[in-house]
C-alpha cells in the first residue's frame, strides 16, 4: 500500500509539474519575437504633394503602420474575444468582451492584467486594460475602413477629429503599443510620432484611402 501510494503521489506530482510548464510555456512570449516594430516618416515627409486630399491620404496610410499593426488590431478585434501574438491568434484562455469591454463577470481582463507588464509570465498589463467597442472592431478590415470608422462619431464613441487626434498622440492605453513587454514586438516609430501623422491627416481634410 505504501509502494502504491508513494507512485500515486509521484505521478501527481509529476503530472503537476508538467502542467506547469505547459502554463509557463503558453504565458511567456517566444523569445525570438523582434523588438523593433520599425520607423514612421514624419508630416514633413509629404510636404512634396501639393493637393491637400492626395497628402492627407498618404499621411493615414503611413499612419496605418501603427492601426494595422497587432499592438493595435489585437485589442480591436471584429468579434468578442481579444487577439494575442504577432500572428493575431484567439486570446487564450477563453475570455470575452463584456458589456463594457473590460470581460465578464467571474473573469474581468483585471483578473490576469495588472497596472504594468509582467514580463517574469510574460503578461502585458496597463491600468486601465480593456478592448475597444465592438464598432471600432479592426480585424481583417482595409486600412479604408478602419479610416471610415475612426471618423465616423457614430461608431468611434461619438469623438470628434480633435479629440481622435489627442487619443492617439496622449492616451496611455494607445502608448502601451511602444512599451508592451518582453518577447513583444514595438509598434513602428513613436506614440508622438503617429500622434503628429493623425494631427497632419485631420488638418489636410482627414481623407481616406480608397482601399
Amino acid at each position: 500500500m505504501r509502494i502504491g501510494q508513494r507512485a500515486t503521489r509521484f505521478l501527481a506530482g509529476g503530472a503537476l509539474a508538467l502542467a506547469a510548464v505547459g502554463l509557463a510555456a503558453w504565458l511567456v512570449p517566444h523569445p525570438v519575437v523582434a523588438q523593433g516594430g520599425g520607423s514612421l516618416r514624419p508630416p514633413s515627409a509629404f510636404a512634396g504633394i501639393a493637393e491637400d486630399r492626395q497628402r492627407s491620404i498618404a499621411l493615414f496610410i503611413e499612419a496605418g503602420k501603427v492601426l494595422q499593426h497587432p499592438r493595435c488590431v489585437n485589442c480591436h478585434p471584429s468579434g468578442n474575444r481579444p487577439l494575442q501574438g504577432e500572428d493575431g491568434r484567439p486570446h487564450q484562455p477563453w475570455v470575452r468582451r463584456g458589456p463594457d469591454g473590460h470581460g465578464v463577470a467571474g473573469l474581468r481582463c483585471t483578473a490576469c492584467h495588472q497596472s504594468t507588464n509582467y514580463d517574469a509570465v510574460g503578461m502585458p498589463g496597463h491600468a486601465n486594460w480593456h478592448l475597444a467597442p465592438a464598432s471600432m472592431g479592426w480585424q481583417g478590415r482595409s486600412l479604408a475602413e478602419i479610416c471610415s470608422q475612426i471618423k465616423d462619431p457614430a461608431r468611434n464613441g461619438g469623438h470628434s477629429l480633435a479629440e481622435i487626434v489627442e487619443h492617439m498622440a496622449r492616451d496611455s492605453l494607445v502608448g502601451w503599443a511602444w512599451s508592451p513587454g518582453v518577447g513583444r514586438e514595438r509598434a513602428p516609430g513613436t506614440q508622438q510620432e503617429l500622434g503628429a501623422l493623425i494631427k497632419a491627416w485631420a488638418d489636410t481634410g482627414a481623407v481616406c484611402p480608397r482601399s
